[in-house]
């Protein structure tokens, strides 16, 4: 059940999207960290919520999602698109990864707005958007670490950045790093000019919230859980948000547990 709805977050049927095939003709090809990094269901799910809570905590990032989507009724809707982008320009050709940084880079031309500070933003700013990139493949990465490779080199880490940084480049992100040390140089440099407010909190609580009783709620609270552990201590503590505590060993094997099965369901 789960793996059907997480294989429906890159395949929409609805919208005449199908499979992301798998070209080595694409940014990266088959030999790269990227292919093994974004190809593990519960590590991407996990790192992407991880991502989220860390990217709204730039103020201009919050004001564009504020101003511009409709996140109060269609999260899910932001968190599926998100993911297709990544297959696209992941594992499809490059004609295929070019047109989605394209279309991207189309919808950013129209968000633009004013801050609460009266400071007018853009998500065309390359400052922003090399904000979004980092914090996005971190997570990535951090995640597949502990659910996925623990044992991973630091070579393969920073290959990874590397790699990456070609998608921020063609979005029209500058000063992108490409080694681990670089990217952590640059989260921290960047700590001064995050906030958390009232509506840093609205947004975070409905990534966060809570699901229903259905058969996918443990596996989700699961993810959830996983993925504000993942976050640094001090963007929990910016957000009001506590790790799991006690229960944490309870979150990190049964996210394991959850990464596996789903390994050799997808396979």
């Amino acid at each position: 059940m789960l793996a059907g709805r997480v294989r429906a977050a890159f395949n929409d049927p609805q919208n005449g999207e199908g499979p992301v095939e798998r070209r080595s003709d694409g940014l990266f090809g088959p030999n790269s960290v990227a292919w093994r990094v974004h190809g593990d269901v519960t590590t991407m799910m996990v790192g992407g919520v991880t991502a989220l809570l860390l990217q709204m905590l730039h103020p201009a990032v919050l004001a564009g999602v504020w101003d511009h989507s409709n996140f109060r009724a269609d999260m899910h809707g932001r968190l599926k698109r998100t993911a297709r982008f990544i297959a696209l320009t992941t594992y499809s050709s490059r004609v295929d990864a070019e047109a989605a940084i394209a279309r991207v880079r189309g919808i950013h031309e129209r968000v633009t707005g004013t801050l609460p500070s009266g400071t007018p933003y853009t998500a065309r700013d390359p400052a922003l958007l090399t904000w979004v990139h980092v914090t996005e493949t971190l997570s990535f990465l951090d995640a597949w670490r502990r659910y996925g490779e623990p044992a991973m080199s630091l070579a393969d880490q920073d290959r990874y950045f590397a790699e990456t940084a070609v998608v921020a480049w063609l979005l029209g992100a500058t000063s992108v790093p490409t080694t681990r040390a670089d990217t952590l140089a640059y989260i921290e440099e960047m700590r001064p000019q995050l906030c958390a407010d009232a509506r840093t909190r609205e947004v975070a609580a409905l990534v966060l919230k809570q699901p229903g009783a259905t058969p996918e709620a443990l596996p989700l609270e699961l993810i959830q859980r996983a993925a504000v552990d993942l976050l640094p201590r001090w963007a929990r503590r910016m957000h009001g948000l506590s790790a799991s505590g006690v229960m944490r060993p309870i979150v990190a094997n049964g996210t394991l547990a959850m990464a596996r099965t789903l390994r050799w369901a997808f396979r």
